[in-house]
């Protein structure tokens, strides 16, 4: 496994992972191109053999950075690809000059719970009925972390 920035000509593979792990909730072929464009975007890539494993995208403005979305590939999951991607993520934004590093999960999610937990992030807020999955709403739990 190995990862490296991302890139634009990665938006269609990346694209088709976020629907792949986020359904009907996916960003778009155009958000995730457009997201790469933008120079305060951070995009890493996970991927072994040339396919793509994860990637983590994150918007980085003056000391504060935001994970805007992450995702690993089904078959990749629980192997170690996300706490690389997070810990990369969590190093480049720091070489960025970030101080802290926000996001936001679903409150179901448990495995991404215990990872951010294991990689220093802490609860900081919640947002109400946040995601919508499943037929059913879910809080948005917002996690914060010092760099």
């Amino acid at each position: 496994m190995e990862k490296r920035l991302a890139l634009a000509a990665d938006a269609p593979a990346l694209a088709a992972l976020h629907a792949e792990s986020f359904g009907a909730a996916a960003w778009s072929l155009a958000q995730i191109a457009e997201s790469l464009a933008l120079e305060t975007t951070l995009g890493l890539v996970a991927y072994d053999g040339g396919a793509v494993q994860g990637f983590v995208l994150c918007q980085i403005t003056e000391s504060e950075a935001e994970i805007l979305t992450f995702c690993v590939t089904p078959s990749a999951r629980r192997k170690g690809v996300g706490r690389d991607l997070l810990i990369g993520a969590q190093e480049a934004t720091r070489q960025r000059q970030a101080q802290r590093l926000f996001l936001e999960v679903a409150a179901d999610n448990t495995a991404a719970l215990a990872l951010y937990d294991q990689s220093g992030f802490r609860v900081i807020g919640k947002r109400s009925a946040y995601y919508s999955h499943d037929g059913k709403t879910v809080d948005a739990v917002m996690l914060g972390a010092d760099l």
